[in-house]
């Protein structure tokens, strides 16, 4: 079944500037993500994943080339709603609980209170953590801080997911209830799903291999529509 276009870029680059030297994190990526897509990106660290994943999810403009949304709109449009990103570090407020810090993008979004926490509440459950919804972030572990992060991009049910080696800090039985959340929760509203990782058996469990080298892309593995 063809699914829509969500996200496209073409000649992508990023380019960063450290006082007299510059570092171009991606030299040249065309590609595009769309509904129903499973992408694992594999790269060695430095190889521009972090960066590229960064501009899909309007966090970061391109140097040069350019990243659209057809799916769902403008750049400001994108976050909190249809684009839920995990960060390579879980990045939680240390002033609000776990169940506090995955309803924030909800509330942000204008949920209700009942609507925010139910949502809530089928996350944590979903990542197996629904022990934790009391803690505050310095009472977990770092297995555990990142399995709330994942929860709070899960739990607005975004129509693009994205997530920055989202098991880096886990163990194999912790990495692969990660992994089926992530997956489920595409599943669930038939989102686009780009997953980078290190790890081959991730890897291994995705139909879309993208490869990032020296910045440049290369993408092996039929996507669901075309842009």
């Amino acid at each position: 079944m063809t699914g829509e276009l969500i996200a496209s870029f073409e000649g992508v680059g990023r380019t960063f500037a450290h006082g007299p030297s510059t570092v171009t994190a991606v030299r040249v990526a065309t590609g595009i993500v769309c509904r129903g897509d499973r992408i694992a990106m594999m790269g060695q660290s430095g190889s521009g994943k972090s960066t590229l994943l960064h501009l899909l999810a309007g966090l970061d403009t391109p140097t040069s080339g350019t990243v659209t949304w057809p799916g769902i709109g403008k750049a400001v449009s994108l976050r909190p709603g249809p684009v839920g990103i995990v960060f390579q570090s879980p990045s939680l407020i240390p002033s609000l609980d776990v169940a506090e810090n995955v309803s924030l993008p909800l509330i942000l979004m204008g949920e209700g209170k009942r609507n925010a926490a139910d949502a809530t509440a089928a996350a944590l459950d979903t990542l197996g953590i629904s022990d934790l919804s009391a803690k505050l972030p310095e009472e977990l572990s770092g297995g555990q801080s990142q399995r709330v992060a994942i929860a709070r991009a899960l739990a607005h049910r975004p129509t693009l997911i994205l997530a920055d080696e989202p098991t880096g800090q886990l163990d194999h039985d912790a990495a692969r209830i990660v992994i089926d959340a992530l997956i489920d929760a595409a599943n669930a509203t038939n989102a686009g799903l780009v997953v980078s990782t290190h790890d081959p058996e991730v890897a291994d469990r995705f139909a879309i291999a993208w490869s990032m080298v020296d910045g440049h892309l290369a993408i092996e593995g039929d996507v669901l529509c075309s842009a």
